[in-house]
């Protein structure tokens, strides 16, 4: 196992965890990386993200975890079944979280090597109103085009599990067709979001943006609402160089 990997995800869950940064609480949330081209790393069932410890990962294949998506009919417990089963190196036989399958498709379609899911409460606020999907279509200020990408992706309501990973396998094809890159951010209407990092750092710096922007967002409505920029001025954040050279600079960051 990649020992470097395990202790940038363990380090990075701590900090998605952290109380004082309002994102999950209780045992909310979860996150994985990837270790190679067959295999991952993915929180266990029963963790909570703020003290988890080295055990509370486990390693999961990527074809098994993928496999479930073209199964139907599976009921609840036959997912869980077939989510142990996807395991190597488990004999404690921890579950991985309920939610694996779309970190399966985050590290493998979404091309991510670390994926961070949290329910910030300021990002709730936005994604369980009636005008989420109106709200989060247009960006507001460059460095949130900077950091968290052209635009998020985003996925109605659905049930979590499989048929939510099947639906964030969806939207990132949509992405990519839509704006030619992957998404760093997805928004998950009256659930959390997810975010798509090249390394921990990235996920903890997308994770907060979405935050801070979330606050903004919300903060405009008491002044006659946003202020969105417009489709040219967010295109032309996007594809400047000199934004380019300070995303680079970013990822040297921790």
């Amino acid at each position: 196992m990649n020992n470097q990997t395990h202790d940038q995800l363990l380090a990075m869950s701590r900090t998605l965890g952290e109380p004082a940064n309002d994102y999950v609480i209780l045992g909310e949330g979860n996150a994985s990386a990837r270790l190679d081209e067959e295999t991952f790393l993915v929180k266990a069932s029963g963790f909570q993200l703020h003290n988890i410890g080295p055990e509370g990962f486990v390693r999961v294949r990527f074809d098994r975890a993928l496999a479930l998506l073209d199964e139907e009919g599976l009921s609840d417990q036959e997912v869980k079944d077939g989510l142990l089963a996807a395991t190597v190196d488990n004999p404690e036989g921890y579950r991985p979280s309920v939610e694996t399958s779309f970190h399966a498709v985050c590290l493998s379609a979404g091309q991510a090597a670390f994926v961070g899911h949290t329910h910030p409460t300021a990002v709730n606020a936005i994604l369980c109103s009636r005008g989420a999907r109106a709200a989060l279509a247009s960006r507001l200020f460059p460095d949130e085009i900077v950091v968290c990408g052209a635009a998020p992706a985003f996925v109605p309501y659905v049930d979590p599990g499989l048929p939510l990973a099947r639906a964030i396998r969806r939207v990132i094809r949509e992405h990519v067709e839509e704006y030619g890159d992957l998404p760093k951010a997805i928004m998950l209407q009256n659930h959390g979001m997810i975010a798509l990092g090249q390394s921990a750092g990235e996920v903890e710096r997308i994770t907060a943006m979405c935050v801070k922007t979330a606050r903004i967002l919300t903060g405009t409505y008491a002044l006659g609402g946003p202020n969105f920029l417009t489709p040219a001025n967010a295109e032309r954040i996007y594809s400047r160089p000199d934004e380019h050279y300070r995303q680079r600079i970013l990822e040297q960051m921790k």
